[in-house]
């Protein structure tokens, strides 16, 4: 009876430790959304907590047949456990995949030659974003690792494909910062979820040969 009432404390220890790891993960980025530090200090938080996940995770796939073969009542909670433990381990690691199979570059474009060029936005950036020069050395990190980002050619009038890229803008939830018809240019901000990262970007529509040619710039404020 005492056995199986230390094996219930363990059992909860371990889902409060992995519910805790997870609220963590979540947590950090939103602390940098919210203004209440830095985002390095988020990365920081989220690799400890990671480590945390990872211990919690092996202890609970060491308790797992320990229990089963015990035969405890309480056998299943650790199961639980070490799926909480195994999401806030994999998300970031996850994240840290995607990160290192991408080269580390913050602007993109679909003209790397006459990238599309910013004017209102360049006005709330701030002086700590990344700078907003084309440089060589991104386009051709672009080129090979995404081919296949290139200029859109439709054809359709310049004023519709205008209206209707802002209205496409629109309904993914960017911020409009600034519309000119008469240049064809849309500027606008994105915003991520977590971290609350800014994107900015600007899209560039003008007529050609009878068609409308679409080309896009998308640069990140920090990373």
């Amino acid at each position: 009876m005492m056995g199986d009432r230390r094996w219930k404390r363990s059992d909860t220890v371990l889902i409060l430790g992995g519910a805790l790891t997870l609220l963590i993960l979540m947590l950090a980025p939103l602390g940098h959304r919210w203004g209440w530090w830095h985002y390095r200090v988020s990365f920081q938080i989220i690799r400890y907590d990671a480590y945390a996940a990872l211990a919690g995770l092996i202890l609970t796939l060491i308790i797992i047949p320990v229990g089963i073969l015990k035969q405890a009542r309480f056998y299943l909670a650790p199961v639980l456990a070490a799926v909480l433990f195994g999401t806030a381990f994999g998300i970031p690691r996850y994240w840290l995949s995607i990160a290192r199979s991408v080269p580390p570059i913050h602007d993109i474009t679909t003209d790397t030659e006459n990238p599309p060029q910013f004017v209102e936005i360049l006005k709330i950036r701030g002086k700590s974003s990344n700078p907003v020069q084309y440089e060589t050395e991104v386009a051709e990190q672009q080129k090979a690792a995404y081919p296949d980002i290139r200029p859109l050619e439709l054809s359709l009038p310049p004023q519709k494909v205008f209206h209707e890229a802002l209205e496409a803008a629109r309904d993914m939830g960017w911020t409009i910062v600034a519309v000119s018809v008469a240049d064809g240019r849309i500027e606008a901000t994105d915003t991520s979820f977590w971290f609350g990262f800014k994107d900015d970007v600007v899209i560039r529509i003008r007529p050609k040969d009878g068609s409308t040619r679409v080309d896009v710039r998308s640069v990140s404020r920090v990373g």
